[in-house]
Protein backbone atom coordinates (compact mmCIF):
# COMPACT_ATOMS: atom_id res chain seq x y z
CA UNK A 1 0.00 0.00 0.00
CA UNK A 2 1.37 3.80 -0.84
CA UNK A 3 0.93 6.06 1.65
CA UNK A 4 2.43 10.13 1.95
CA UNK A 5 3.77 10.38 5.50
CA UNK A 6 3.77 13.90 6.62
CA UNK A 7 5.53 15.12 9.66
CA UNK A 8 4.94 18.20 11.95
CA UNK A 9 6.64 20.77 14.41
CA UNK A 10 9.13 18.48 16.54
CA UNK A 11 8.95 15.18 14.73
CA UNK A 12 9.57 17.51 11.61
CA UNK A 13 12.87 18.66 13.52
CA UNK A 14 14.12 15.34 14.66
CA UNK A 15 13.93 13.38 11.41
CA UNK A 16 14.57 16.36 9.15
CA UNK A 17 12.17 15.66 6.70
CA UNK A 18 8.71 17.52 6.24
CA UNK A 19 7.37 14.65 3.75
CA UNK A 20 7.40 10.95 2.12
CA UNK A 21 6.11 8.74 -0.18
CA UNK A 22 6.19 5.10 1.80
CA UNK A 23 5.16 1.31 0.42
CA UNK A 24 3.79 -1.10 3.05
CA UNK A 25 3.38 -4.36 2.28
CA UNK A 26 -0.61 -4.60 4.22
CA UNK A 27 -3.78 -3.95 2.42
CA UNK A 28 -4.41 -2.19 5.63
CA UNK A 29 -3.56 -1.09 9.11
CA UNK A 30 -3.86 0.98 11.87
CA UNK A 31 -2.63 4.14 12.39
CA UNK A 32 -0.29 2.65 15.44
CA UNK A 33 0.93 0.01 13.61
CA UNK A 34 2.08 2.42 11.01
CA UNK A 35 3.92 4.48 13.63
CA UNK A 36 5.77 1.05 14.80
CA UNK A 37 6.78 0.26 11.20
CA UNK A 38 8.06 3.68 10.66
CA UNK A 39 10.49 4.14 14.41
CA UNK A 40 11.91 0.58 13.64
CA UNK A 41 13.34 1.67 10.80
CA UNK A 42 15.95 3.44 12.64
CA UNK A 43 17.54 5.14 15.33
CA UNK A 44 16.32 8.37 14.31
CA UNK A 45 12.80 7.25 13.63
CA UNK A 46 12.75 5.43 16.77
CA UNK A 47 13.11 8.21 19.02
CA UNK A 48 10.97 10.89 17.27
CA UNK A 49 8.09 8.17 16.47
CA UNK A 50 8.37 5.86 20.14
CA UNK A 51 4.95 4.68 21.16
CA UNK A 52 5.44 6.39 25.00
CA UNK A 53 5.74 9.67 23.24
CA UNK A 54 2.45 11.85 23.29
CA UNK A 55 2.10 11.95 18.86
CA UNK A 56 -1.60 13.12 17.68
CA UNK A 57 -2.27 11.53 14.03
CA UNK A 58 -3.90 12.63 11.22
CA UNK A 59 -5.63 11.21 8.02
CA UNK A 60 -6.99 12.72 5.11
CA UNK A 61 -7.04 15.66 7.26
CA UNK A 62 -9.13 14.46 10.21
CA UNK A 63 -7.75 13.97 13.67
CA UNK A 64 -7.81 9.69 14.34
CA UNK A 65 -6.81 7.80 17.04
CA UNK A 66 -4.26 5.04 17.03
CA UNK A 67 -6.77 2.03 16.02
CA UNK A 68 -8.11 3.76 13.09
CA UNK A 69 -7.28 1.46 9.83
CA UNK A 70 -5.30 3.27 7.53
CA UNK A 71 -6.06 2.50 3.82
CA UNK A 72 -3.91 3.05 0.08
CA UNK A 73 -3.13 6.09 -0.76
CA UNK A 74 -4.30 8.04 2.21
CA UNK A 75 -2.18 10.95 3.68
CA UNK A 76 -1.23 10.15 7.05
CA UNK A 77 0.26 13.64 9.68
CA UNK A 78 1.91 12.87 12.59
CA UNK A 79 2.81 15.70 15.20
CA UNK A 80 3.19 16.29 18.86
CA UNK A 81 0.21 17.82 20.58
CA UNK A 82 0.05 21.49 20.66
CA UNK A 83 -0.44 23.72 23.77
CA UNK A 84 -1.31 27.37 23.29
CA UNK A 85 -0.61 30.19 25.68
Amino acid sequence: MKLTIKYFASIREQLALDEETVEIDARELTVDALRGTLAARDARSADALRMDRPVRAAVNLEMVTGEFIVREDSEVAFFPPVTGG
